[in-house]
């Protein structure tokens, strides 16, 4: 998410590998109402310019309720200069589909454990984000600095299996796996988006005219 160079309002860049084509898929049927194309194929090239698919993408126009959020969720102004940050009620926000999109993005599983990348945080936000866990789920989760590239955030055993069952409704079918769990993949291999295709609980957003109002972090 990002305002460009002289933009007034914020939009947002959809984009993963090739293999979680059904995810931007879903995330395209959520943010529908603020996108203009269909999610498309990007190409790069080989050091001797052979072409090669590199990954799914879309992303939404510029709308004032993407600004609310950017401002919300980032410090900074002017172009491309903003930083990631977790608002100090970030607890209110993390329901269960907020925590799945966020393990779909940045987790991953092993060993029967669930791991997230927070290296663009600082240690005071993780231990934030660790507290209101804990306070509004009754989750245990723990970090640990991974060598110069900042800190990861994890949840043992025994507390994966709550994370699990409280966010399991809302993870789409091609990416159990981020869940411990190994299915095929679903999206037709033409890529085309088919409505029989909503085995999830997809969310529905619903433009108004006014744009989102956020409490002060």
């Amino acid at each position: 998410m990002r305002i460009g160079k002289g933009a007034v309002n914020a939009n947002f860049k959809v984009e993963h590998g090739l293999e979680q084509k059904d995810y931007v898929l879903w995330k395209y049927r959520v943010l529908e109402p603020l996108v203009m194309t269909e999610p498309k194929i990007s190409y790069r090239y080989t050091a001797d310019r052979q072409k090669y698919q590199k990954s799914w993408w879309f992303r939404t126009f510029r709308h004032p309720i993407l600004t609310d959020i950017y401002k919300f969720f980032y410090i900074g102004s002017g172009y491309r200069t903003g930083r990631k940050i977790i608002p100090s009620n970030i607890q209110d926000y993390l329901d269960p589909l907020a925590l799945a999109v966020w393990i779909m993005d940045d987790g991953s599983y092993n060993k029967d454990k669930i791991d997230i990348s927070t290296y663009s945080f600082l240690f005071e936000e993780i231990e934030l984000l660790c507290r209101s866990l804990e306070k509004r789920y009754g989750l245990s989760a723990w970090y640990y600095k991974d060598r110069d590239k900042g800190y990861r955030m994890y949840f043992r055993k025994s507390v994966t299996g709550k994370l699990v069952d409280l966010i399991r409704p809302h993870i789409v079918t091609s990416m159990m796996y981020k869940i411990g769990f190994r299915n095929p993949v679903t999206t037709d291999p033409k890529g085309k988006i088919r409505p029989k295709d909503r085995t999830n609980n997809t969310p529905t957003l619903v433009i108004k005219q006014q744009a989102m109002e956020f409490p002060n972090s």
